[in-house]
């Protein structure tokens, strides 16, 4: 089962006005338009209360925009908590139902593909090829210049990272994202881009190139006040620092891990000492 072979590299205190904007805009998730229900979506994300933030867009899911955010809230957080995939499947159903255009299709379809990786790579069930079935999908549906294609295109070397094993694949999909989400605006997905271009960086010795692409995901991920993926961000960054700055850099991850009461779930495993002979 694939179970983190190099999952630490994946990956966010209040967004306010423009900020809660840049960031929703490069989520998965519709653009934030600076409106009091968008910050509060915002506020409640960014540390992980994610059912929470998908409550306050119900009474809104019959339009296409917020069903997808709600849906897209809710695979977050499978993503984070390894729980709620029934919660996710049934927003998701929803978003499909409702969406209309060529764009709102391609944009569930990637939703789709991305609660079907995370089962994957969470070792919950093997959904491989429902998600590269639902990205394709995606890509046939989304026009060049939408919105969403630059999350596909990150979302596709997330398949081909860590589900197909081909690092070469993932870094042109990463790169193509990462040219997206820059001249869209997209700031929270650059955040998500460095990360994995690091990642592939560390794993081939680069370790400058690294060190900076890790220590922009944090950057923005501390600006943008995404405290629920600053943890991950700081444990990344230590990946690639020599001692004592990556003991600290661990040490503030864990403070920041035990404050949002284990979340996400996936990186105990990075942050618990190894144990001794």
């Amino acid at each position: 089962m694939l179970r983190f072979a190099h999952y630490s590299q994946l990956n966010g205190v209040l967004g306010e006005g423009n900020v809660a904007q840049s960031a929703m805009s490069g989520s998965g998730m519709t653009a934030g338009d600076g409106s009091p229900l968008q910050t509060a979506v915002w506020r409640l994300r960014s540390r992980g209360c994610w059912t929470d933030a998908a409550a306050l867009l119900e009474p809104h899911a019959a339009t296409p925009a917020a069903a997808l955010q709600r849906a897209a809230l809710l695979v977050e957080r499978c993503l984070f908590t390894e729980q709620g995939w029934a919660q996710a499947e049934d927003a998701l159903r929803t978003a499909e139902a409702v969406a209309r255009e060529d764009d709102e299709r391609g944009a569930a379809a990637c939703e789709r593909g991305h609660l079907a990786y995370a089962s994957t790579v969470l070792g919950t069930r093997d959904r491989a090829d429902e998600a590269r079935a639902a990205l394709g999908r995606a890509a046939a549906l989304l026009a060049p210049t939408a919105p969403a294609r630059p999350l596909l295109d990150f979302r596709r070397g997330l398949i081909a990272e860590h589900i197909s094993d081909s690092p070469q694949s993932a870094r042109a999909a990463y790169r193509r994202a990462h040219a997206g989400a820059t001249s869209q605006g997209q700031t929270l997905l650059l955040s998500f881009t460095w990360r994995h271009l690091a990642g592939l960086s560390l794993r081939e010795g680069e370790l400058a190139d690294a060190r900076h692409g890790f220590a922009e995901s944090l950057r923005i991920r501390e600006e943008l006040g995404y405290l629920v993926g600053t943890a991950p961000a700081l444990a990344a960054l230590a990946g690639a620092e020599p001692e004592p700055e990556a003991t600290r850099l661990r040490a503030e991850a864990g403070r920041l891990f035990r404050l949002l009461d284990g979340v996400p779930t996936w990186l105990a495993a990075q942050l618990t000492p190894p144990t001794a002979a």
